[in-house]
């Protein structure tokens, strides 16, 4: 048996007629950037997470790192983020010349909120908060902190859409949530997209015109924008996701169930879920001392997994200008050295999940 880590066929497949339906009717329009098709999403989005206002972009490291410009923060400014993520996240704070403070992780791999105010300085101006591989941070703590040090919040999201903490969705807590609509997330488009949400009307407008090289009304730019827009046709698409979010992070959460059930094996750590919090599973991440070793034996049995991720940003080569050295984020330096995704996506089967699970169990 072969099985993948990620499908995205199946998922087409089982809403093909929608999507196909929604593809064609852009087409049959003749209005294909800015039109009613985004409008619509943003306001279904929007109602999704509870948030007043959408905004839809071309990407979520666009949305990341307009979320700060927006924010006014930029050189000079020191923003607090979890070590162990995306470099997508990372690279949202330093496009705007701003300098990312690393924080280790907590035992569900999200910011650990207990470190966050040691870090803290005079330069320090807002809080990245990453959602990340779909389970909510601890954001009661970590709101308060924002609000007793009136530190902004942005929250990226791009791996958490519909995930809750204490039943209030990510992306609400702070001033900005950022979202991915890349093809493997668990809402997401045949290409690139992105969003923000916001409660903020300001913010929502400003963000309007920064995405259309800045421009409130055609030829007429207010400021130097650049160019980021979620199109009609992906725009489409996202509403037949969005209109099955629900009943596809349940299949997810059915199969992490299967997993953790299933899986006994000693040398594999299963993640854990924090009080309060809710995981959507977009992916499913287990811990191993031995990975190298796990990830051998499952290619040997027909079972592909990858890594999120082997190289964590303070490590790489982009940022080496920032001096860190191995060693210096022993969390967040184990977790790459240990954390494997094994296959999770929408249509795999009731056969497959128990393949994985053997195979698993049988690793010595």
């Amino acid at each position: 048996m072969e099985i993948q880590t990620n499908r995205l066929d199946r998922g087409f497949y089982r809403y093909q007629a929608e999507f196909e339906e929604a593809a064609l009717r852009v087409l049959r329009s003749g209005w294909y950037i800015m039109g009613k098709e985004l409008s619509d999403f943003e306001e279904r989005f929007a109602k999704y997470v509870g948030a007043k206002y959408c905004v839809g972009l071309g990407n979520g490291l666009d949305a990341l790192w307009m979320a700060f410009r927006i924010l006014g923060i930029g050189k000079g400014d020191e923003v607090i983020v979890q070590g162990n993520t995306y470099i997508a996240s990372v690279m949202g704070i330093t496009i705007n010349g701003a300098t990312p403070v690393f924080v280790e992780p907590d035992e569900y791999f999200n910011i650990d909120a207990s470190k966050i105010e040691e870090k803290i300085t005079e330069k320090t101006k807002a809080v990245l908060v990453v959602h990340l591989y779909g389970q909510a941070s601890q954001m009661d703590k970590i709101t308060d902190i924002c609000k007793k040090h009136n530190l902004k919040l942005v929250e990226d999201c791009a791996q958490s859409h519909g995930s809750a903490f204490k039943g209030r969705v990510t992306g609400t807590f702070g001033d900005i949530g950022c979202f991915s609509f890349y093809p493997s997330k668990n809402i997401g488009a045949f290409g690139d997209g992105g969003a923000i949400v916001t409660d903020d009307e300001e913010i929502a407008k400003e963000m309007r015109i920064l995405r259309n090289y800045g421009s409130e009304k055609r030829y007429y730019n207010k400021v130097v924008g650049t160019n980021s827009r979620l199109d009609e046709i992906q725009a489409a698409l996202l509403k037949v996701r969005l209109e099955h979010a629900k009943e596809m992070n349940k299949e997810k959460q059915d199969v992490a169930a299967e997993y953790d059930k299933g899986i006994n094996n000693p040398l594999i750590k299963l993640p854990g879920i924090r009080e309060g919090a809710d995981h959507i599973y977009h992916q499913y991440v287990i811990r191993c001392k031995r990975r190298d070793e796990l990830i051998a034996y499952l290619k040997d049995k027909g079972i592909s997994t990858i890594i999120h991720y082997p190289i964590p940003p303070h490590l790489s080569q982009a940022y080496g200008y920032l001096g860190f050295k191995k060693g210096d984020l022993p969390i967040t330096e184990a977790c790459a050295d240990e954390v494997l995704s094994i296959p999770m996506y929408n249509g795999i089967t009731e056969e497959e999940v128990g393949y994985v699970v053997d195979v698993l169990n049988e690793f010595k």
